[in-house]
């Protein structure tokens, strides 16, 4: 019946399983949208098609699909983060060598997977200016270059949309670069090979060169280390340079002996003092910090100049921030009843933690009357006291850090929006303070970050290049009645945009630090990795995920904060030791009540432990006394 209701469904599911199959990635997350297409990591956006589904429209949507699966089963993001050039017109040139290549790969392996790519390339260049191009400078070079390096390893000629324009530059880019671009063929199933080969048709085109120049020096030397059958000439200079470099170095340590003895005699006597005053006063020890060593991970922020950490009710006037909870409350309650059965078994495991206890074989206190027996028994036996206390399960708050980025859109941020409601309110009748954040960043693919890199010159390497977004949704010590009505804020269009976890969590941790509480617990709520398209097209590709895994490190090794994650469709246990991954947002309520009953279920045990110990200490002394 639903097949029939909307039959575009059964057409989604057979692309989207078709691009797993040739992605070789069962889990590849796969949707269909309004939005440009786009791959992002393990997460694959395909135009949305018709209803009435039109051939031509559904070659177009297997086009996209069958691109995207095989840059993932063809594309290592590490060789082509090492080979690409970082000036932003070669990187243009690069990239787009790069996909001609693996879309070539799947052309001469597959006929019909050569016909939708075909299609989709036509539909891609359709609405494009330059089709109508009269003169070489209204045609990008990155597009023409594409289209040749297609037609050199398949044979095929550019769309009939686009002869005209890439004729425009053919003369220029085959007498420039015809003997190089001839050897690509030999080099398409290996993506190094390949990648040094474009770096020379980037020379001979004067793209960049010196950048490309250095970039490629410095990238044969690695080869040539890791490769031993490398080219001789490369081998020579490599070697040669070797050389030179030991014979500066013991040129230098002839001249420098003295200094360099001099040098390590003050050091130990250093040393030596430092070791005699320690018998005095040794300094008092410290843990290390995290985030203390951050300097050495290489990553860097252009400028934070334009950064914001707003609360929700500044992005948003009251009426409209009624519209958008109202909405929020009538979607509530379609998934009340499976949260809340949830939430109630939470809040029956945390009011169990708050019964009170005593401590028993005391010397002071209350008399603990059934032991009584024991004096009578025997009058040497001294009394026992017991003491009434509390558990320190009060003494906890709670954050939920919320990916608030444009993957997010529709029915995952609604379910984390609404998760998050219930979780709130139900922490809160148990006395446990909550807070919940959001992160996502002001602007698509660079702000005012990226205008005032452009401005100053585009520096190469210039690190994060986005401007965050850190909102705030409900403050730990702010009641919940106050608070509820801000979360509707995440249903206002054109907030999700970007994400960059790394800062975001390092920004929760530090809110989490201060607080006086003595256990603090950070739940993080995302569906992928951090992506910036701005940070990324200038800087590594997995340049965001490395600082990601060195705040996780840091917090997981060296901070009290205890870090647990949920992945909606993407797998965060690679990133998190505490984590679980879901594969639909229907799943997330479960997901974060199992992972807060977990945790303050161990940490009852925990405590249990500890009180057993105790109990055993005091009853062998009261034994020793006796």
């Amino acid at each position: 019946m639903a097949n029939s209701d909307n039959p575009v469904e059964p057409f989604k599911r057979a692309v989207a399983a078709a691009v797993r199959s040739l992605a070789g990635e069962p889990e590849m997350d796969v949707s269909f949208g309004a939005e440009p297409p786009s791959l992002r990591g393990n997460r694959a956006r395909l135009p949305l098609p018709s209803r009435n589904l039109p051939p031509d429209e559904i070659a177009i949507v297997r086009g996209a699909g069958d691109a995207y699966a095989l840059r993932k089963a063809y594309h290592e993001d590490s060789v082509h983060a090492r080979y690409r050039p970082t000036n932003a017109d070669a990187a243009e040139l690069f990239e787009a060598a790069e996909q001609a290549r693996v879309e070539a790969i799947g052309t001469l392996a597959m006929r019909g997977v050569g016909a939708n790519l075909a299609a989709n390339l036509e539909a891609r260049y359709q609405q494009k200016p330059f089709t109508k191009a009269r003169e070489r400078a209204e045609v990008p070079l990155a597009d023409a270059l594409g289209l040749v390096v297609r037609e050199k390893l398949t044979g095929q000629s550019p769309p009939e949309n686009m002869r005209h324009a890439v004729d425009l530059w053919r003369d220029f880019i085959e007498e420039r670069a015809g003997t190089d671009l001839s050897r690509l063929e030999g080099a398409m199933r290996d993506q190094t090979a390949f990648a040094k080969l474009t770096r020379t048709i980037l020379r001979d085109l004067k793209v960049g060169d010196e950048l490309a120049e250095e970039r490629e020096g410095e990238g044969e030397e690695d080869a040539d280390q890791s490769e031993p059958g490398g080219e001789g000439q490369d081998g020579g200079e490599t070697e040669s340079q070797e050389q030179s470099g030991e014979a500066q170095m013991r040129e230098a340590e002839g001249e420098d002996g003295e200094e360099v003895s001099a040098e390590s005699e003050a050091e130990s006597a250093d040393d030596l003092a430092e070791q005699s005053e320690t018998d005095e006063g040794a300094k008092p020890w410290r843990p290390e910090q995290p985030f203390a060593d951050q300097e050495s991970w290489g990553y860097r922020i252009y400028t934070t100049q334009f950064d914001e950490i707003v609360h929700a009710t500044d992005l948003c006037d009251a009426e409209e921030l009624t519209r958008l909870r109202n909405f929020l409350d009538q979607q509530l309650q379609a998934l009340q009843g499976v949260v809340s059965r949830l939430a109630n078994k939470l809040q029956r495991l945390l009011m169990a933690q708050q019964n009170r206890t005593w401590e028993f074989d005391l010397e002071e206190g209350i008399l603990d009357t059934a032991r009584l027996p024991r004096i009578i028994i025997d009058p040497m036996y001294p009394l026992s006291f017991k003491h009434e206390k509390d558990l320190d399960f009060r003494d906890t708050v709670v954050s939920l850090l919320l990916d608030n980025s444009g993957s997010m859109r529709g029915r995952p941020i609604m379910v984390a929006a609404m998760c998050a409601d219930i979780l709130a309110r139900t922490l809160e009748r148990c006395a446990v303070k909550t807070e919940i954040l959001g992160f996502t960043t002001r602007a698509w693919k660079g702000g005012q970050a990226r205008e005032r890199w452009i401005a100053e010159g585009k520096s190469p390497h210039p690190g994060r290049l986005n401007d965050l977004r850190h909102i705030v949704y409900k403050g730990a010590d702010e009641p919940w009645r106050r608070a509820r009505r801000n979360l509707g804020l995440m249903m206002r269009e054109g907030l999700l945009k970007e994400n960059i976890d790394g800062e975001a969590l390092m920004w929760a941790h530090g809110r989490l630090v201060g607080r006086p509480e003595q256990r603090k617990i950070l739940m993080v709520i995302s569906d992928g990795a951090p992506v910036d398209d701005s940070t990324l097209s200038v800087n590594a590709g997995n340049y965001l995920e490395r600082h990601l895994r060195h705040v996780i490190d840091d917090i997981e090794e060296k901070s009290p904060v205890q870090l647990a994650a949920i992945g909606i469709g993407h797998d965060v246990t690679r990133y998190y030791r505490k984590a679980v991954t879901i594969v639909d947002a229907e799943q997330l309520g479960g997901a974060m009540t199992e992972q807060l009953i977990s945790l303050f279920a161990e940490e009852r045990v925990h405590g249990q432990l500890g009180d057993k110990a105790r109990l055993a200490r005091a009853r062998h002394s009261g034994r020793r006394q006796h």
